[in-house]
């Protein structure tokens, strides 16, 4: 006889492959939300916005995005190696559903690429990787889009009008993520700009007052001089600024000395 106080067995762990139940919405959003305000680079935000894409929607067999920016197109993130390729046809052949996402600003569903008839070449491309249902959601900005979230899945009709609104809400979450994280590097990069300006400055100043000790007119005279040495040596003038100032500090510690 079983005895009923006995523990019952713990259930087999099981992979998974993107075939299982989805992930609480809200918890998810909530998870996206958190990062905002606890990671700094985009490397990491798009990897749990990836990972989020790929277990909110049943059926996912991959899910990757797409940024679009000064440095062109290109899949970040990508969940493995079927979705690089198929992401890599879209940007080869200009054509295909998360490039129109982002295009148009608009969701793009396909049910099934061996019978859609929208982008002929990625579509044929994409089943021979055993992709069957895709879809994307753009990455809105207020009014700009800056690229596209997409799920692609092995199993025809696998995304329907609820799986859309899933993923326009990771979306929208995930370009906010991702306009906060490019602020953030923004940011850094006029403070590197703006001390390095201004240690250059302090070089430049520095010169001028040791050429005006050495008997230069004007300022306007002693920066030219430093200007046409820069011109003739080919280098930066706070290079030869700061060259200048250090053969300078050299000379007075030389006569200084005993």
């Amino acid at each position: 006889m079983t005895d009923p106080t006995a523990e019952s067995p713990a259930p087999e762990p099981t992979e998974h492959l993107g075939l299982g139940p989805p992930v609480d919405l809200g918890t998810a959003l909530t998870q996206m939300a958190g990062l905002v305000l606890s990671r700094e680079t985009v490397d990491t935000a798009l990897e749990l916005v990836t990972r989020l894409a790929a277990t909110a929607t049943a059926g996912t067999l991959g899910a990757a995005v797409t940024i679009v920016d000064e440095h062109g197109k290109r899949s970040r993130a990508a969940s493995n190696s079927a979705v690089e390729e198929a992401d890599a046809r879209q940007y080869e052949f200009d054509e295909g559903p998360c490039l129109t996402a982002w295009r148009t600003g608009q969701v793009v569903r396909i049910d099934d690429t061996t019978t859609d008839g929208r982008w002929p070449r990625w579509n044929e491309a994409a089943g021979g990787l055993g992709v069957r249902s895709v879809l994307s959601a753009p990455l809105l900005v207020g009014e700009e889009s800056i690229g596209a979230m997409k799920v692609y899945s092995g199993r025809p009709m696998n995304y329907g009008p609820h799986d859309e609104h899933v993923m326009e809400l990771l979306a929208g979450q995930a370009a906010i993520l991702l306009a906060n994280s490019q602020s953030l590097q923004e940011a850094r990069r006029l403070s590197r700009q703006l001390t390095e300006a201004l240690a250059s400055r302090d070089d430049v100043a520095r010169a001028t007052g040791v050429l005006l000790a050495q008997g230069a007119a004007s300022e306007q005279e002693a920066f030219a001089t430093l200007a046409a040495a820069a011109r003739k040596t080919g280098r930066p003038v706070q290079d030869v600024a700061r060259a200048l100032v250090a053969a300078a500090t050299a000379r007075n510690s030389r006569s200084a000395g005993p």
